[in-house]
């Protein structure tokens, strides 16, 4: 073996990703993006959180059934629902976890706010 041979290693297999990105399967454990730019420390989503949003993705054949859902599979109170949800709003995070409901939501949210 010489100094420049890193000798027997495990093999490269398919699941190697570009530098930065963590490769298919592995734990997302390091910085977000643009959380080093704010100053603040890094922010990963709970299960809750992404409970929360995967809730919001759903249609609702009335008001009722939803509220139902969040109190039975969340095990909270509608306010504290809406509490966590307008939060994640504002959240990097919840943004690059599901874009789509998050800029949907955010569109409802500042076109209630224009009425006022």
């Amino acid at each position: 073996m010489t100094p420049s041979d890193p000798g027997p290693g495990p093999a490269p297999d398919d699941r190697t990703a570009p530098a930065g990105r963590p490769a298919a399967g592995e734990p997302t454990s390091g910085p977000v993006p643009g959380a080093a730019a704010s100053g603040r420390a890094p922010r990963r989503l709970t299960a809750r959180d992404r409970a929360v949003l995967a809730l919001e993705r759903r249609s609702w054949p009335g008001p009722g059934a939803k509220e139902r859902a969040v109190r039975e599979e969340l095990g909270l109170s509608p306010v504290r629902y809406y509490q966590l949800l307008n939060a994640l709003l504002n959240d990097p995070a919840a943004l690059e976890h599901d874009p789509v409901t998050v800029n949907r939501l955010r569109r409802l949210r500042a076109s209630r706010e224009d009425r006022r």
